[in-house]
């Protein structure tokens, strides 16, 4: 068993909701181009404390020096990330982009966490709160985010079309998706136990 120090469990902590630097908002049901932002009108913001509730977790780190950074060696050594690869999300550097995109953004769940560190660029994770309604995370360099297992979430890139980011895995990655609907899938059940009553599906 992995032992670690007081300063590594401090520095390991997620932020504060109060000082948080992460905005999100409830999204509108535009069909438009999903990479616009999609805020209702007028704004709903949804507090990083709102995201807690749904388990969702949130750090902002030194994306510069992520290679030295004790805050990160923190969290991976207490959080047991033992796995880490750096992906790039654009037209020119990710094979069969278009499909990868499209993919990204079908609802979803895991069995696993899903953790992403923007090292560049920007991005939006949606998650789905208890009564159904989509959250819009807007993610960007710097932030490091994680997803608990079994809750219905997507990806998408905003209109720059980039992201750099790192995978964070505990053991071997597995990066199945399970599309929605999931309501009998082990990982969902335990997300609902665990954060609150089922949204419809």
């Amino acid at each position: 068993m992995a032992t670690f120090t007081g300063e590594e469990y401090r520095l390991a902590q997620p932020d504060d909701p109060a000082t948080a630097d992460i905005e999100a908002w409830y999204m509108d049901d535009s069909t438009e181009d999903q990479r616009l932002p999609h805020r209702l009108n007028p704004n709903k913001p949804a507090t990083l404390e709102k995201l807690r509730g749904l388990g969702v977790l949130y750090w902002k780190l030194d994306a510069d020096n992520y290679e030295t950074d004790p805050r990160l060696a923190a969290i991976r050594k207490i959080r047991n990330y033992s796995y880490i690869e750096i992906i790039t999300i654009a037209k020119d550097k990710l094979p069969g982009y278009e499909q990868k995109i499209k993919s990204f953004y079908e609802e979803h769940i895991h069995a696993d966490e899903e953790i992403r560190y923007v090292l560049d660029g920007r991005g939006y994770f949606d998650v789905r709160d208890l009564d159904d309604k989509w959250i819009r995370i807007d993610c960007k360099k710097g932030d490091l985010i994680v997803l608990p297992e079994g809750i219905y979430h997507r990806f998408t890139l905003d209109t720059d079309d980039y992201i750099k980011a790192m995978r964070l895995f505990v053991g071997e990655p597995v990066w199945t998706p399970y599309n929605r609907p999931q309501e009998e899938h082990p990982s969902r059940k335990r997300y609902v136990t665990d954060f609150g009553k089922v949204a419809a599906a």
